[in-house]
C-alpha cells in the first residue's frame, strides 16, 4: 500500500470541477436577443455561479455551486449521496437540524477526501503486496511503511503536506488571528466539498443532474472503500498475513486441508 501512498493523496483530489455558467441580471442593461444569448465567460473550477443585484436594488438570486444550491429544508442541505434502500441515513446526527451549513460542508469534505484515499488504498493493499517495489519492500501492507528508507519517507511526508496545504488554500477561509473564532474551520462560501480544481481526465459532467449522480457514485464507493480498508488493516493486524495469504489460508480450511501441514522449524505459518 505504501508504494501508492503518494498517488493516493494525489488521486484524492480528482473531483475538480468547473461550475456551470449562470446568466447575468441587470435591470438597466439593454441587450438585443443576440447579445442576451451570447456565450457567458468561463468560471474557475471553484467559483460559484454568478449572481448580482440589479441597479434598482433588488436582492441577489440564489447562488449555485456545480448545480447545487444549499437548501436548509432538505437533509444535508440537499447535497447528493442518499440512495435506496436507506435513503438519507444519519443515525449519529452529523447533519441533523441545527447543524450549520459550514459544518455539513466540512463533514462532507472529510468524507469525500477520506473516501478517495481509501479507494486508492484498497487497490494499494493488493498491488503493494503483489508487486515488488523499488526498495525491496515485502510482507503485509501494514508492515511496509517502516521498511521505507529515510529519504523516501521524508519525501512522502513533504509531498502529502504540500498537497494538504494546497487543498487548504483552495477550500478554507484564510485565518484571521484578530477574530480567529469566525474563521477557524470555515470553508469558503463558493467552495464545493471536494472540488479542488484537479480534473486531468475531464470527467466532470456539465449537467447538474449528472454531476450529482457522479458525486453520489463517488461517495458510495468511497464509503465502501473506507469500510473495506479498515477490514483489511484489522485482518493484517490480527494474523500478520497479507490479503492473498489470508485468502489462501481459508481456502485450505474450507477445502478440508490442514493449513499448518507444511509448517516446520524453517516455515512460519
Amino acid at each position: 500500500m505504501m508504494k501508492l501512498a503518494i498517488l493516493s493523496t494525489a488521486v484524492a483530489t480528482t473531483a475538480a470541477f468547473a461550475p456551470s455558467n449562470s446568466p447575468r441580471v441587470g435591470a438597466n442593461l439593454r441587450m438585443s436577443e443576440e447579445e442576451s444569448s451570447a456565450e457567458q465567460p468561463n468560471f474557475s473550477p471553484t467559483e460559484v455561479n454568478a449572481f448580482s443585484e440589479s441597479s434598482t436594488g433588488s436582492s441577489a438570486v440564489a447562488a449555485s455551486i456545480n448545480g447545487w444550491v444549499a437548501d436548509e429544508s432538505l437533509p444535508c442541505f440537499g447535497l447528493p449521496g442518499a440512495i435506496a434502500p436507506t435513503g438519507f441515513f444519519d443515525p449519529l446526527g452529523f447533519a441533523q437540524k441545527g447543524i450549520s451549513l459550514n459544518e455539513v460542508k466540512r463533514n462532507r469534505e472529510a468524507e469525500v477526501m477520506h473516501g478517495r484515499v481509501a479507494m486508492v488504498a484498497a487497490v494499494g493493499y493488493l498491488a503493494g503486496e503483489s508487486i515488488s517495489g523499488p526498495f525491496s519492500i515485502v510482507g503485509p501492507a501494514n508492515d511496509q511503511l517502516q521498511q521505507m528508507p529515510a529519504p523516501a519517507f521524508a519525501l512522502l511526508t513533504v509531498t502529502i503536506a504540500a498537497m494538504e496545504l494546497k487543498r487548504a488554500t483552495i477550500g478554507w477561509v484564510e485565518p484571521d488571528f484578530g477574530s480567529w473564532s469566525k474563521t477557524l474551520w470555515k470553508l469558503r462560501d463558493n467552495y464545493y466539498p471536494g472540488d479542488v480544481g484537479f480534473d486531468p481526465l475531464g470527467l466532470k459532467p456539465t449537467d447538474a443532474e449528472e454531476f450529482a449522480n457522479m458525486q453520489t457514485r463517488e461517495i458510495q464507493n468511497g464509503r465502501l472503500a473506507m469500510i473495506g480498508v479498515a477490514g483489511m488493516c484489522a485482518q493484517e493486524l490480527v494474523n500478520h498475513r497479507s490479503i492473498m495469504e489470508t485468502l489462501t489460508f481459508y481456502q485450505k480450511v474450507y477445502s478440508g486441508v490442514n493449513p499448518y501441514e507444511a509448517c516446520g522449524d524453517t516455515i512460519i505459518c
